[in-house]
């Protein structure tokens, strides 16, 4: 167990690798660690455990439960948790670890893909996990650079949560010629069929797809069948109707963002297919960094200055990223952002409604959509909009396991799981913006 302190005067992180997973000549394995105090919410949605206690041996839970009812062993390392909220590991389902928040893309991607791998990626998966964020699904970048990062981070060689990968977008043609190491064009179903088969090849956890009113029936039939059929599924961009309804008719397994521009909401006829697919389909509205935009324009320029989001970047690039944003409501990508917002609560409703499953998923690294507080601030919208602070804690940690096939593993405080969790100072069950200020960082 590597207890590295170093990294902020605020947080304390503990890492947990299997070299030092402990096991037992009985088959049981002795505590190595017991949070101790504060309440304790599991990620089921359940009450909250008071004076609770959380027993860790090696990698997992070995106990849950209130002081009352569990013996922490004498000498077993512990961490006082006394007026925090423990929960799970958060999780945040969509990001990008190759861009930290800077404003113009085509300079950011040209000027420093050599550096993704090696410094840029790093960073972004260590503001996360100090930020709580002990699980990642990333959406988009080169295998080249998010692999060997996934695996970096596994070993323990370089913090950050724990990634699921989609490797490149899959769509009918990049966007700009220097865009193709992470945008694959698709041209026909043999072709559709054999890109999908290189992604699942070189060991990605699903496959991303947008754009896929642009392809042919049998290109996207292609790329959803090939997945399927190696047991992984398919993510797809819900910016248009048409995007959505082709999704829908192939079995895409989950879609991203709210989109359809400024329309106030979504047809009849794709509310009616999302009712028959509710349960089996998963949707990340991603709203967070809309509202950052306004804000970050409209309301706190200064947070632009704040060095929180520089922290442990190398100088250059913060400088970079900063001198970027000139004025944010002049900039392209915000063109429409500003007029999309008073549409999102009700479409938001609508997906509830529909019965969908809502994710946790913040499109991380986006123009000033810092890596630090992007998945607090959904959290807060998901309340915002209406959901209960145990509903938002779960599409955090209990909906994301479950789409991810890691139920009971992780996503959950419970016995047999693995140990990622996180101590927050106060109730996050009444001040879900608590979630800013994490304390304890167990992964």
């Amino acid at each position: 167990m590597a207890n590295r302190t170093s990294w902020t005067a605020v947080v304390l992180v503990i890492l947990i690798t299997p070299l030092c997973t402990v096991v037992a000549a009985a088959g049981e394995a002795p505590p190595t660690l017991a949070l101790i105090g504060g309440q304790v919410v599991d990620g089921y949605g359940g009450a909250a455990i008071r004076n609770g206690v959380v027993l860790i041996a090696g990698e997992r839970i070995v106990a849950v439960g209130s002081q009352s009812e569990i013996t922490v062993p004498p000498g077993t390392p512990t961490i006082s948790t006394e007026g925090m909220t423990v929960l799970p590991g958060l999780m945040d389902m969509h990001v990008h670890l190759m861009i930290l928040g800077h404003a113009d893309y085509r300079h950011w991607d040209t000027t420093y893909m050599p550096r993704f791998r090696d410094d840029i990626m790093p960073a972004a998966a260590k503001q996360l996990l100090l930020s709580g964020v002990t699980s990642v699904r990333d959406l988009g970048a080169r295998l080249e650079d998010i692999l060997p990062v996934r695996e970096r981070i596994a070993r323990g060689e370089i913090p950050g949560p724990r990634v699921f990968a989609s490797g490149p977008f899959l769509q009918r043609a990049p966007y700009e010629e220097y865009e193709k190491e992470f945008r694959w064009g698709i041209a026909g179903a043999a072709d559709a069929r054999a890109k999908t088969q290189r992604l699942l090849d070189a060991g990605v956890d699903f496959i991303k797809l947008i754009d896929q009113d642009q392809l042919t029936d049998a290109e996207v039939e292609a790329i959803v069948e090939t997945a399927h059929r190696a047991g992984k599924k398919v993510i797809a961009h819900g910016h248009r109707e048409d995007e959505i309804r082709m999704g829908l008719k192939h079995g895409v397994d989950d879609f991203e963002h709210t989109g359809l521009a400024t329309a106030p909401g979504y047809p009849e006829d794709i509310l009616v297919a999302l009712r028959k697919r509710n349960n089996t389909l998963y949707w990340c509205p991603t709203v967070e960094g809309l509202f950052l935009a306004d804000y970050t324009a409209r309301s706190f320029p200064e947070r632009l200055d704040d060095p929180e989001w520089q922290r442990d970047l190398p100088a250059d690039l913060a400088r970079d990223i900063r001198a970027s944003f000139g004025s944010v409501t002049n900039l392209d990508y915000f063109a429409l952002t500003f007029r999309r917002l008073p549409t999102l609560q009700n479409k938001f409703r609508q997906l509830r409604e529909a019965g969908v499953t809502l994710l946790v998923g913040t499109d991380s690294g986006i123009p000033g959509n810092f890596h630090t507080d992007s998945t607090w601030r959904e959290l807060v919208k998901f309340v915002e909009f209406g959901m209960t602070p145990l509903e938002a804690i779960s599409s955090a940690t209990r909906w994301p396991a479950r789409f991810l096939g890691k139920e009971h593993e992780l996503g959950t405080l419970e016995v047999g799981a693995l140990a990622d969790r996180i101590a927050v100072r106060g109730d996050v069950l009444s001040e879900i913006a608590l979630l800013k200020d994490v304390a304890v960082v167990v992964q």
